[in-house]
């Protein structure tokens, strides 16, 4: 448990009510992605609306019905506002934030496609692990310095491209031998950004709280009527970055460490719990901690 935060004994807890479950199923609108060398242009669904998670629909095989969302990421009610307690008597302070936040600009999350072009590195080596999670393929390791984490990708984006050749339907051992029989110079990846994850921007209070506990990046419980509430912070997700800078394999006393130096205003990143498990199933923790890239992000 994070040093970070009031005990359990020094703080009311409260256990977040039953989480409204909320699905919203968004007309998904065509986009054409650029045509690649020895390929011809390929048509990709594209986000239309404000769903906290994608509608991927039933292209990348991840069959999102309305029940399996109800049942594996409940969300809260959006349009909520960001504020802090301001004075004993309990006024409330809306707390705007404004596009010039760093944090705020690493942690967004853009909707459609996009390209991302690395290469393989003087050992022939990219940088990068990837898992399917039903029949999609999703980034499960990004190595610091490698290729891959120059060239921009981050944990939780979706592949749908790799040369031009669609992975629908690919497990990782599929992936990774075409990833290393790929040519070294150029491998050109259609992305989906982080698809399963969302951003939740809050401001700390007078003592520097936020108002969540976590544990190995869990979060277990929120604390009644704080920022971290009134936002839509869920038990049961997984912190994946804070401020935009990956946090995963990190230990707790080190992720309060940036969200101490992370100024008043912090945006986490999150994921549902099973989610993040399933992607990292196989992995191993000390895979993920000694190599994963926790570098800050360019803006």
């Amino acid at each position: 448990m994070s040093g970070l935060y009031p005990t359990l004994e020094d703080m009311k807890v409260d256990q977040m009510a039953q989480a409204q479950h909320q699905y919203e199923s968004a007309a998904a609108g065509q986009i054409t992605y650029p045509q690649q060398q020895g390929s011809e242009s390929q048509p990709y669904p594209t986000q239309q609306g404000a769903s906290l998670y994608p509608s991927l629909g039933s292209y990348m095989g991840l069959e999102l019905t309305p029940a399996f969302v109800e049942q594996n990421m409940p969300v809260v009610a959006q349009n909520m506002q960001v504020g802090v307690r301001t004075n004993s008597s309990g006024q409330m302070q809306v707390a705007p934030i404004t596009g010039a936040n760093k944090g705020l600009q690493r942690a967004e999350i853009k909707q459609g496609v996009r390209e991302v072009v690395t290469c393989k590195d003087a050992d022939g080596r990219i940088g990068l692990r990837v898992r399917h999670v039903n029949n999609g393929l999703f980034v499960a390791l990004v190595q610091n310095n490698f290729p891959a984490a120059l060239a921009g990708l981050r944990f939780g984006d979706q592949i749908l491209q790799i040369n031009g050749k669609d992975v629908a339907g690919w497990d990782t051992d599929k992936a990774h031998k075409f990833l290393k029989d790929a040519p070294p110079q150029r491998i050109v990846f259609a992305v989906r950004d982080r698809p399963f994850e969302r951003t939740i921007t809050m401001q700390k209070d007078s003592q520097g709280f936020i108002g969540f506990v976590f544990k190995d990046g869990k979060i277990k419980s929120i604390v009644k009527d704080s920022s971290a509430a009134r936002n839509g912070v869920l038990t049961d997700h997984q912190l994946i970055e804070v401020n935009g800078q990956n946090v995963v394999g990190l230990k707790d006393d080190k992720i309060g460490d940036i969200i101490d130096a992370g100024g008043r205003t912090i945006t986490v990143t999150i994921m549902p719990s099973f989610l993040y498990d399933h992607i990292c199933k196989c992995m191993g923790n000390s895979l993920i901690k000694k190599l994963m890239d926790h570098s800050v992000p360019d803006v």
